[in-house]
């Protein structure tokens, strides 16, 4: 058996091909992009979770401290402490430190 194909014919499978691994590779990339949406979406709720358990915690301790009035120094070191850490953290996030502007062509 022997098969006969045109010119016309040949090119229009080479083309089918084309559009085939064409689509296939389209469709790997939107894969792959839905994949990372998904991995950030998760990673920005675990962060919330973490954030949301932590202030729970500090919350929790300054109003055992508060409403077991005592120590006045503990009082101020329980209220102080966190206000330390997080405006230390909020400085660091808000504060620009560089600005890098690269020039087109400029590769590192």
């Amino acid at each position: 058996m022997t098969i006969n194909l045109t010119p016309t014919q040949l090119l229009a499978v080479l083309g089918g091909v084309v559009v085939a691994l064409w689509i296939w590779r389209a469709s790997a990339r939107r894969a792959k992009a839905a994949a990372n949406a998904a991995r950030t979406g998760a990673r920005l709720l675990s962060l919330t979770g973490r954030v949301l358990v932590m202030a729970g915690v500090i919350v929790g301790v300054q109003w055992v401290v508060i409403t077991h009035r005592g120590d006045t120094v503990l009082l101020l070191v329980v209220l102080g402490l966190p206000a330390l850490f997080s405006g230390y953290t909020l400085t660091r996030a808000l504060t620009i430190t560089s600005f890098d502007n690269p020039r087109r062509g400029d590769r590192r």
